[in-house]
C-alpha cells in the first residue's frame, strides 16, 4: 500500500493556508501546519483536520497525521528547524506549500508613502527570502520523494497593484524566484506559484466594501478570487507531474 503524502504548509492556520490544509486532509494527505503566534487557532485546525481526514491511526499506525509547529518565517534558522522537525515527526516530505507573506497597507499611488525602509526590508525578507530559505532546507527531502514546492504570490506581482509598492515589487520578485528554483530543482522537484487576486480572507475583509466591489467590477468574470478555487489550484499542482515553473493567476480575469 502506498504511504500517504506528507505536506508542510507555512502560515497554515488561517485563510488560504487553512483552506488548503482542509482540502489536503480530505484527500488523505498528512500535514504539518506552521504557525507563528496563534497557537490555539493552529491546534483547533489540527483537530478539525483529524476529524475530516479519511486517515485513521489504525490505517497508518501513527497518531501524528496532523500536527502544528511554531516557527517565525522571518528567521532563517527557525525555517530550517521547522523542516527538521517535520522530518522527525513525519519521516518524509512530499509537498511544501510556502504560504507566508508580509503586508502593510500604503497608498500605492503616493511615492512619499512608499519609501519606508522597514517596509521594504520586511517585505523582501518575508515575500522573497523566506521562500528561498524554505526551499533550501526542504530540497534534500523533496529530492528523495520527487516532490513539489508551491508558493503563494499575488496578482500584485503580475500587475502593479495591491497594498503597497514594496509588496507588489517583492511579489514580482517571488514569482521570478520560483521560476529560478524550478530550473535549479529539476528534474526531481517541481516548483510552481499561485497568484490570487483579492480574496475575502480576514486580510481581504480589511478593505472597505467599496474597494471590494471595485475589484470585483474590474474583473472580467465579475468575481473575486475564491479561496477554495486557489486551494484547488494548489492541489492541482500537487497532482500535475508535468508542470513546473508556472505561475497560476486566479483573479477572475482582472489581469487580462
Amino acid at each position: 500500500m502506498t504511504p500517504p503524502l506528507v505536506a508542510l504548509i507555512t502560515a497554515g492556520s488561517a485563510g488560504l493556508g487553512a483552506a488548503t490544509a482542509r482540502l489536503f486532509a480530505r484527500n488523505g494527505i498528512r500535514l504539518v501546519i506552521n504557525y507563528d503566534s496563534n497557537g490555539q487557532r493552529a491546534y483547533d485546525l489540527v483537530e478539525e483536520l483529524t476529524n475530516i481526514s479519511p486517515l485513521t491511526a489504525a490505517s497508518t499506525d501513527r497518531q501524528d497525521n496532523y500536527v502544528a509547529l511554531k516557527a517565525d518565517l522571518a528567521e532563517k534558522d527557525q525555517i530550517s528547524q521547522l523542516v527538521d522537525n517535520t522530518i522527525f515527526i513525519m519521516g518524509k516530505l512530499d509537498i511544501v506549500f510556502s504560504n507566508g507573506a508580509w503586508i502593510r497597507l500604503r497608498d500605492i499611488n503616493d511615492l512619499d508613502d512608499n519609501v519606508n525602509e522597514e517596509d521594504w526590508d520586511t517585505c523582501f525578507n518575508m515575500n522573497v527570502k523566506s521562500h528561498l530559505w524554505l526551499m533550501h532546507a526542504a530540497k534534500p527531502y523533496l529530492d528523495q520523494t520527487e516532490g513539489v514546492f508551491i508558493t503563494t504570490a499575488c496578482l500584485a506581482g503580475v500587475i502593479v497593484s495591491g497594498s503597497s509598492l514594496a509588496y507588489s515589487v517583492t511579489k514580482a520578485a517571488q514569482i521570478h524566484l520560483a521560476k529560478g528554483l524550478a530550473q535549479i530543482a529539476a528534474p526531481k522537484i517541481r516548483v510552481n506559484t499561485v497568484s490570487p487576486g483579492l480574496m475575502l480572507t480576514d486580510w481581504g475583509l480589511q478593505f472597505p466594501p467599496e474597494k471590494q466591489e471595485e475589484a470585483r467590477e474590474r474583473s472580467k468574470l465579475k468575481r473575486l478570487a475564491a479561496v477554495q478555487d486557489v486551494a484547488e489550484q494548489v492541489l492541482c499542482f500537487v497532482k500535475s507531474k508535468s508542470v513546473t515553473g508556472v505561475n497560476a493567476i486566479i483573479d477572475g480575469g482582472m489581469a487580462l
